[in-house]
């Protein structure tokens, strides 16, 4: 049974209730709403946007209205801004405010060179006094929650984690989501799961784990091991999104596997169209046919297939193939 079944909260953001503990972690190009509405059908119990620029919002964007679409079915529904500048992301916050989510969240984690470098994301790590400044202004100004996602610091020598995490709660933030990983780490090495433990017993608002959960087993070991509100899921998910389930992928059935790829496309053409739809699936189908050995030929037809129909016919060949062995 997925954890949304559960009929009493888990925790609670402010005044809204969380019924589970699994949360699918905003990742750019990947937490789109097919990708969204499909985890949360699987147990994830909220839903994070892929990250917008303030400036994007406030200057308009052509891709802005696809990034911030949701469905009534994924509430609580989170929108993450970015920005280096206190005032644009007030402003970018009031202007999505009209788009009625339930809480607003501040990216101080994404590392790129184009966000974190510009001072914005976890470049953001470096100026503590803005993070102040942004949590006091924006739970002034919205009637809905305001929480953030963190890393531990810029790099080893800079790990100021337990400083902005209680700068964020002292500043009316109601929820803190941690990657245990500094800047300069970016994905690599492993997460110090120490660091979230830290930042849990030191604040009093929900604290979410994220990092290195790879498999089922590590939702339970990094729960104890931090004593976390809950569990953000990032990398793991692509390929596998029943790890909300509490399953691990080579335990579902390939028909459930050939089910929801099926699903996934077609929930992708809808929303993109048909031909965006078709190439931007194909970074899901990477994860999906992971557990199998694709021929050099079976890769090319996969990934360069330019019709549905023969993507169809293609992976059932690669599942009967897998069955037979």
């Amino acid at each position: 049974m997925p954890a949304s079944a559960n009929t009493s909260p888990n925790f609670w953001v402010r005044d809204i209730p969380v019924f589970g503990d699994l949360i699918l972690s905003p990742m750019d190009g990947f937490s789109d709403l097919p990708f969204r509405s499909l985890v949360r059908t699987l147990g994830s119990v909220m839903s994070y946007t892929e990250f917008v620029n303030a400036m994007d919002v406030l200057n308009g964007h052509p891709h802005l209205d696809q990034r911030l679409r949701y469905s009534e079915e994924e509430r609580p529904v989170v929108y993450q801004i970015f920005d280096d500048n206190p005032e644009r992301i007030v402003a970018a916050a009031l202007k999505l405010r009209e788009r009625e989510p339930d809480i607003i969240d501040v990216n101080m984690g994404c590392a790129s060179r184009s966000v974190a470098g510009r001072g914005a994301g976890a470049g953001l790590l470096r100026t503590p006094h803005k993070i102040a400044e942004i949590f006091k202004r924006l739970t002034a100004e919205l009637d809905i929650p305001v929480t953030g996602k963190i890393r531990l610091g810029w790099d080893d020598k800079n790990l100021n984690y337990l400083e902005v995490a209680k700068i964020i709660e002292q500043n009316g933030g109601q929820l803190i989501a941690v990657h245990g990983r500094t800047k300069g780490q970016n994905y690599t090495g492993n997460a110090n799961w120490d660091a979230i433990a830290e930042i849990k017993q030191a604040v009093s608002v929900p604290v979410i784990a994220n990092g290195d959960v790879r498999r089922v087993a590590d939702i339970a070991r990094i729960k104890a091991h931090t004593g976390c509100d809950g569990v953000m899921i990032g990398r793991a998910a692509i390929g596998n999104p029943w790890i909300f389930s509490r399953l691990d992928r080579l335990q579902v059935p390939a028909e459930l596997v050939r089910a929801t790829m099926l699903d996934h496309l077609e929930s992708m053409l809808d929303f993109y169209g048909y031909e965006h739809g078709q190439v931007l699936f194909r970074k899901h189908v990477v994860g999906y046919v992971s557990p199998h050995r694709l021929s050099r030929i079976q890769r090319k037809r996969l990934f360069n297939t330019q019709s549905p129909d023969e993507f169809i016919t293609l992976l059932d060949e690669i599942i009967l193939e897998s069955v037979a062995a």
